[in-house]
This record gives structure tokens, sequence and C-alpha cells, in this order.
């Protein structure tokens, strides 16, 4: 077995309440899906990056599975999948393969790190950038304060081609994905980037976080469809 990360996206046109009620409802259902080792249900952010406005209109969510199989299973039988397909507008669906994490979500790390070098020297793949954090109480303003350069900063990047803010809970528990030509343009924006170094060196100055996380993957595919009615 290998394991593997996905995350889908679905937009709404319509049926937004009933998608916005599914965040506090949804977990009763998810209970002994098979090969199912972690999962989140996402809110999104309306702007660049970290945002404090909601998108209403999109959802995210993001998984962990033993195997590719488990995974397609899943989307193509269990009643939730079926159901956010149905209410849904639009499904775009990210395959991805683990290959450095650091760091904890909710007292863990979900992300196996593969250490296969024929996927590692894959330089044809795309990158994909996940990170997490929880904030402390005492240090919202501050972080938030900060927000808008580091969205300027993701804005400006080069090689990236897709970002949107991610998070359990509103203000508190936040994450970002994107993704990337590949990995060079990541480290060039992550080491090289005056923004984003200034940004790093505010997180570690100010501790913002009571617990963050930082993933990199690689894109193995990334399919988008329009759900059936």
């Amino acid at each position: 077995m290998s394991q593997v990360t996905t995350l889908t996206f679905f937009t709404f046109n319509k049926n937004k309440f009933w998608a916005f009620k599914q965040m506090g409802t949804v977990h009763v259902r998810m209970k002994n899906v098979l090969g199912l080792q972690f999962y989140k249900f996402l809110g999104t952010g309306g702007g660049s990056g970290f945002s404090l406005r909601p998108d209403f209109t999109t959802y995210a969510f993001l998984a962990v599975w033993n195997d590719i199989l488990d995974y397609q299973n899943f989307i193509k039988e269990h009643p939730v999948f079926l159901k956010y397909k149905k209410n849904s507008n639009t499904q775009r669906d990210l395959i991805l393969k683990p290959v450095k994490s650091h760091g904890k979500w909710n007292g863990k790390n979900p992300f196996y790190q593969h250490h296969n070098q024929d996927t590692l020297d894959n330089k044809n793949l795309k990158a994909v950038v996940i990170t997490r954090a929880t904030l402390k109480w005492n240090r919202l303003f501050s972080f938030w304060g900060a927000v808008p350069a580091a969205s300027k900063a993701i804005i400006q990047a080069k090689g990236v081609s897709f970002y949107k803010g991610i998070g359990e809970w509103p203000f508190i528990q936040q994450a970002t994905v994107s993704i990337w030509e590949n990995f060079e343009a990541v480290n060039t924006f992550a080491y090289k980037g005056i923004q984003h170094a200034t940004i790093v060196r505010k997180t570690r100055e100010k501790k913002w976080y009571k617990e963050d996380l930082f993933s990199r993957f690689y894109l193995l595919s990334d399919t988008t469809i329009k759900s059936v009615e």
C-alpha cells in the first residue's frame, strides 16, 4: 500500500446554507470509513492566502488514505461524498504525494514522508504546499495585522498558479494551499523573497502559533468536473 493525500474543493452557486451547516454536522457520518487515516472538512477564505473574509461558495475536504483505491471507493459510494457532489456546482480533486512534512496538526503529523527517489526526482510534477497553524489567543491581532503583507507576497511570487486560504475555525485555525510549477519556485519564494523572510522572522519573534505544520507534496493529478444533478 502507498499512502495518498487528497484535497477536494466543492463550489456552490446554490445550497450555500446546506454547505455551511455541514461543517458542524458531517462528522457523525464519517465514522469507520475504510482506509481513511485523517480528514478535515474546511472552510475557505475569500482573499489571497489567509483572509478574514470567508468564501461561502467554496469548501474543501482534505484526507489521508491508506491507498488510492480507498479514496476511489469513497468518492463513488459514500453517502457524504455523493451528497456533496449532488449539491455542489463544481468539484476539483487534487491527488497528492507527500514529500516532506514537519510540525503537527491536532497533535500529530498526518502526512507520511515518502523517500522514493524515482518520484522525488521527477521535475515534471508540480509542487503543492500546505501550511496550517493554530493561533494563540493573545496574538490574534498581531497576526492578522501582518496578513496583508503575506497575501501580497504570494500574489507577487513567481511560479505559483493557485493559492487559497483554508481552515477549520475562522480567525484561530488557519491553513493555506498553493500549487507551484516546481519546488525550485517554492524555495525561491520561501528562502530568497524579502517579504516572506520578513514574515518568517516575525513569526518567530512574536510567537504567533500554538501549533503549526508545513508540508510539501507532488501533484499527481488535478481534475475539475461539474457535479451530476
